[in-house]
Parts: structure tokens; C-alpha cells; sequence
């Protein structure tokens, strides 16, 4: 049977955040405007800089013990899925667009989310 378009793209979600390089947590993330991608993005060190995977983040050396999830983030060289996405999007592309993510997202993210006008947020609950 052929997904609906929202199970389509939460899929292809799902696949964008294999690429993430954090030890802690994959997030994906896909702009889509006209049923249409537009952009995609993982959560992950900054482009050409070494990240999570190879060591060089602070807080991915720790146990969640010591740095529980959802505490702070300052300690964290990621940039966080929907910030790469749209990172690597055209603003007139986003405007109305939908954002599919493998989660939730934080406030920070939501704002930025806003801002860039994305229309419509979908994640797996």
C-alpha cells in the first residue's frame, strides 16, 4: 500500500537523521513545499569540523548519568536538525512550507522555525 504524503516524508526524516553525528540522539529533518524537498538536515557538528562521532564534543564524552538528557546544552557543539535544514534552504522556498521531523522541536528551534515562515510542523509523537 502507498504511504500518505506525511508518512512519506517523516520517513525520509527518519533516514535523514542516520547521518547524524551524535552519540546521544539522531534528529532528521526535511523542508517540503508542494509536496516537493526543499531541504534537509541532521543534528551534527558545523559543516568541515570535527563532531561528535570522532570526540570532539564535550558533552557526547559524558554518560547520561552525569549530563542527563534534556539538561543543558551548553557543553554541546551540535547545531540541532531544523536549524541545518533550514540553514540550507531558500527563505521564498520555506515560506508556507511544511517541516517534517523525527521529533519534537525545542523553543529555540520553534522560533527559528517561525521566522524562516514554515507553515506547519509534523513529527512523530
Amino acid at each position: 500500500m502507498r504511504p500518505d504524503w506525511d508518512s512519506y516524508f517523516l520517513h525520509i526524516a527518519d533516514a535523514v537523521a542516520e547521518r547524524a553525528d551524535c552519540t546521544r540522539r539522531k534528529v532528521g529533518a526535511v523542508i517540503v513545499k508542494n509536496n516537493r524537498i526543499v531541504a534537509t538536515g541532521y543534528n551534527g557538528a558545523p559543516s568541515g569540523q570535527k563532531g561528535c562521532l570522532e570526540g570532539a564534543c564535550p558533552r557526547g564524552q559524558l554518560s547520561f548519568e552525569k549530563c542527563p538528557p534534556m539538561s543543558s546544552y551548553h557543553n554541546c557543539i551540535s547545531i540541532h536538525a531544523e536549524a541545518n535544514a533550514l540553514l540550507y534552504a531558500d527563505r521564498d522556498k520555506c515560506e508556507g512550507a511544511v517541516m517534517y521531523l523525527t521529533c519534537e522541536p525545542c523553543g529555540d528551534c520553534k522560533k527559528l522555525i517561525a521566522g524562516a515562515g514554515i507553515g506547519n510542523v509534523i513529527f512523530h509523537k
